[in-house]
C-alpha cells in the first residue's frame, strides 16, 4: 500500500530488566515469540501500514537488533550448502522488508526523549511509533488502522483500548469525545492516574501516528515524572495545536512487557498455529498426568508410616 506515513520509529533502548538474566546479553526486543523475535512483529506491522523507513532508537548492547535486519552471508551460504535453500532465501528476505537505520539514545530520559532522538532519521512528515513490547495482530494491521484515520481526518492518531478500572494506573488515559464508531477526539491525557482520578477507561497503547511538530514541542518540554521527558506531556501540548484522534483498534494485543505476559502470549499464539497447537495440548496433558502421579506418590509416602 502507498502511505503518507513513510517512517516508523522503534524505541528499543530499554534495558529489559524484567527479563533478567535473559536480557543481560540479549536485547529484550530479540526475545522470540514462537518463531520470530518481538521486534520482527512490529516491523511487519509497520510495513503492512505502508511504512518503508524503519528507525531504531537504540542503546548500549542493542547491536543484535540491527544485525537481525542485516544480511548474514555466512549463514545463507551454509544453509544453501546443506540443501536448505528455502530457509536461506527466507533469511535474506528479512533485510528487504524495508530500509533500516538506527540512532543511539545517549541516556535513558524517557519515551519522549527516545522519540526526539529519532528526529533526524524521520522523513520530515508525519511518522509512526511502534512500541515492540505490545505485539498487535489485526486485519488490517493496527498501525494501518491509525494511518487510515490520519489520511481521512488529518492530525495525529493514537491507539486506544478500554481497560478495567483497576488498571488505569498502568497506562496513559485519555479524556475524549466520541467522533464515530471506534473513533475519539482526544481532549486531554493523564499519565497513570488512580482509578478515582481517571478521566475514562480508554488507555493509550503502543501505536502512534504523530505530527513532526511534536519534535519541537518535545525539545522545549521540561522534564516530567521521574525526571524524564514524557511523550504524554508532548501530546498534551500537541492537541492544543492540531487534532489528536484516538482509535479503539480492531485486533488483539499481546502484552510481552513482562515474563507472565510473554508466556501467555507465546502459548496463545502457539495454540492458534495449526502445526503447534497439538504440541501445546500434548504438553498440558502430560503435565496433568505427571502432576496427578506426583500427588498420588506424595499421598502414599504420607500414609506409609501409619501402615507400618
Amino acid at each position: 500500500m502507498v502511505s503518507s506515513v513513510r517512517s516508523c520509529l522503534f524505541p528499543v533502548a530499554g534495558l529489559g530488566t524484567r527479563f533478567l538474566p535473559a536480557t543481560k546479553e540479549i536485547p529484550k526486543e530479540m526475545i522470540p515469540l514462537v518463531d520470530r523475535p518481538l521486534i520482527h512483529y512490529g516491523v511487519e506491522e509497520a510495513v503492512g501500514a505502508g511504512c518503508r523507513d524503519m528507525v531504531f532508537v537504540t542503546g548500549r548492547g542493542k547491536r543484535a537488533v540491527e544485525d537481525y535486519f542485516d544480511r548474514s552471508f555466512d549463514l545463507e551460504r551454509m544453509l544453501e550448502a546443506r540443501g536448505k535453500g528455502d530457509v536461506a532465501r527466507a533469511m535474506a528476505a528479512i533485510s528487504t522488508l524495508a530500509s533500516f537505520s538506527s540512532v543511539r539514545q545517549p541516556e535513558p530520559l524517557g519515551l519522549g526523549h527516545a522519540v526526539l532522538c529519532g528526529e533526524a532519521l524521520c522523513s520530515g512528515g508525519y511518522f509512526a511509533v511502534v512500541l515492540p513490547d505490545d505485539v498487535m495482530i489485526g486485519e488490517p494491521p493496527v498501525l494501518a488502522q491509525l494511518v487510515d484515520v490520519h489520511e481521512k481526518r488529518g492530525g495525529s492518531v493514537i491507539a486506544l483500548e478500554e481497560v478495567a478500572p483497576e488498571e488505569t494506573s498502568r497506562y496513559g488515559i485519555v479524556a475524549a469525545t466520541e467522533a464515530g464508531e471506534g473513533l475519539w477526539r482526544v481532549t486531554d491525557l493523564v499519565e497513570k492516574p488512580a482509578p478515582d482520578r481517571a478521566p475514562s477507561r480508554l488507555a493509550v497503547m503502543g501505536r502512534y501516528v504523530l505530527s513532526p511538530r511534536l519534535f519541537d514541542l518535545l525539545r522545549d518540554l521540561p522534564r516530567g515524572a521521574g525526571g524524564e521527558i514524557q511523550l504524554t506531556d508532548g501530546l498534551v501540548r500537541l492537541l492544543k495545536e492540531e487534532p489528536l484522534w484516538g482509535v479503539t483498534y480492531k485486533g488483539r494485543r499481546y502484552d510481552c512487557g513482562t515474563k507472565e505476559g510473554w508466556l501467555r502470549s507465546t502459548v496463545s499464539l502457539a495454540l492458534g498455529d495449526r502445526a503447534l497447537r497439538e504440541v501445546v495440548l500434548d504438553v498440558l496433558r502430560e503435565e496433568a498426568v505427571a502432576e496427578k502421579r506426583t500427588h498420588v506418590c506424595s499421598s502414599c509416602q504420607k500414609e506409609a508410616p501409619e501402615l507400618a
